[in-house]
């Protein structure tokens, strides 16, 4: 009986564009968009200018670093743009698996299509391959692994675009079993980084996407891994959950393949926070508006939660009300609720240095309480719950069923073309952007990607 990695491997190796339903195709259209600007914005922080200057690892001119005149080779250029994608907390993600795939996809994929050339079909058809399976793979055992320190982009991603490269690379199924069976050993993500606000997650979409690149190409070349990576004795799951409660579901990796396409659950973000606060951020922006809300007026905001978010975004309740650095305030719902009652907004300027220190944003954080309610939905559903009650004895309760940028409440393709012009701006030019969305909305015309590249160098740069 064939492993689960060959038979995802099979399916890898006999689809092609064809195959891809026409509305997987439009959203992976938004998804190039969204990465691409995330990562140019990303580029542009302290982070950011760290990881680019990592590029000398690299050296090469392969393929491009956006939103510079830089280049790497593809597996370097891949984990640059990759990880700068993730600097800001604002990429999509599979809701039940809270896997950001596209960050690793988008960046792997047009690294390849630098140096291949491929067309933009096979990169449409790539990118969707490998969202699609790191989706699955996460799905297996959904919620188990955040509480145990590690995060699924860095474990299951790097499996997808190991897949994405195999395609774009021209692997046979053989190869790519091999592949995937490499990448067990190099998919990790640890994130105590959580716990002092330190920047290590950012990393991860770029290390998933050169080490799915890397294993591709060792198993191109020969080189051996086990089959049986994800259902083995010492495979990905027995080894990083040791007794999974429940057990893993290794039906989610193969069952219809092709078929049902798990990646369709995937939620764009109009937020640069941890996904699983959407909800109760516009929950609480309604409230704000329709009362006219100021942090003075307000005697407590509790929210229930569902209870595997706990861990992610509620507790330790000291070091959420008082986060050290943006990045710790993205997962703090505490302080992210009343930076956004106190400001009216949580965009892309959130979580400045200033807005971190402030005491009127510091003591209203003080004031949000969280309820763990196991009546909220689990991660298949982001649904927020808020309720605000005003020192003079009001009380009001405001509810988002479905985070705004899931399939059942979508962002618009406007919204999203609005968010990449905010994202690339003061970087491109209106023109430059403009160009860009024209060519990403029709990439699967365009003949040779590695042109999509070429319009992400600054006129500076």
């Amino acid at each position: 009986m064939a492993s689960a990695s060959e038979a995802m491997s099979a399916w890898v190796a006999s689809t092609g564009f064809d195959d891809i339903p026409a509305d997987v195709v439009a959203s992976t259209r938004l998804r190039i968009l969204d990465v691409i600007g995330l990562s140019i914005a990303g580029g542009e922080t302290p982070f950011g200018a760290g990881v680019r200057a990592t590029a000398s690892a690299w050296p090469g001119t392969a393929a491009r670093l956006w939103g510079t005149g830089g280049t790497a080779s593809a597996a370097g250029a891949a984990f640059v743009n990759g990880a700068c994608s993730q600097a800001l907390e604002y990429d999509d993600t599979h809701n039940e698996s809270i896997v950001h795939m596209s960050s690793p996809a988008v960046a792997a994929a047009l690294a390849l299509a630098d140096e291949t050339k491929a067309s933009g079909r096979d990169i449409v058809t790539a990118i969707a391959i490998g969202n699609e399976l790191s989706c699955r793979v996460g799905s297996v055992t959904p919620q188990q692994f955040h509480k145990r320190g590690f995060h699924p982009s860095g474990l299951f991603a790097p499996f997808g675009v190991c897949w994405l490269a195999g395609h774009l690379l021209g692997l046979d199924a053989g190869q790519m079993s091999r592949a995937a069976g490499i990448t067990g050993s190099f998919a990790a993500g640890l994130i105590q980084c959580w716990v002092d606000g330190t920047q290590s997650k950012f990393l991860h979409p770029g290390w998933a996407a050169q080490s799915g690149i890397i294993a591709a190409t060792l198993g191109k070349n020969g080189v051996t891994g086990p089959s049986e990576v994800f259902e083995g004795r010492f495979g990905l799951f027995a080894s990083h959950l040791q007794a999974a409660d429940p057990e893993p579901n290794f039906d989610r990796l193969t069952v219809d393949l092709g078929v049902r396409w798990d990646s369709r659950a995937s939620s764009f973000k109009p937020f640069p926070v941890a996904h699983v606060i959407h909800p109760y951020i516009d929950a609480l922006l309604r409230l704000r508006a329709r009362h006219s809300l100021t942090p003075d007026m307000i005697e407590r905001i509790t929210v229930p939660v569902a209870p595997y978010i706990v861990s992610i975004v509620c507790e330790p309740v000291e070091e959420k009300r008082r986060p050290n650095t943006d990045s710790h305030g993205r997962v703090s719902i505490q302080y992210t609720l009343a930076e956004a009652l106190a400001l009216g907004r949580i965009g892309k300027d959130a979580y400045a240095e200033n807005s971190l220190r402030d005491p009127v944003i510091l003591a209203l954080a003080d004031r949000v309480e969280f309820m763990p309610d196991p009546g909220m939905p689990g991660s298949e559903q982001f649904k927020g719950v808020v309720e605000i009650v005003t020192r003079d004895g009001r009380s009001w309760t405001e509810i988002e069923e479905h985070n705004h940028g899931s399939p059942q409440n979508p962002m618009s393709d406007a919204a999203i073309e609005a968010k990449f012009r905010e994202n690339v701006g003061g970087v491109l030019s209106e023109d430059q952007a403009s160009r860009v969305v024209g060519m990403v909305m029709g990439i699967e015309t365009v003949p040779d990607a590695s042109a999509l590249s070429a319009l992400l160098v600054p006129a500076h740069g």
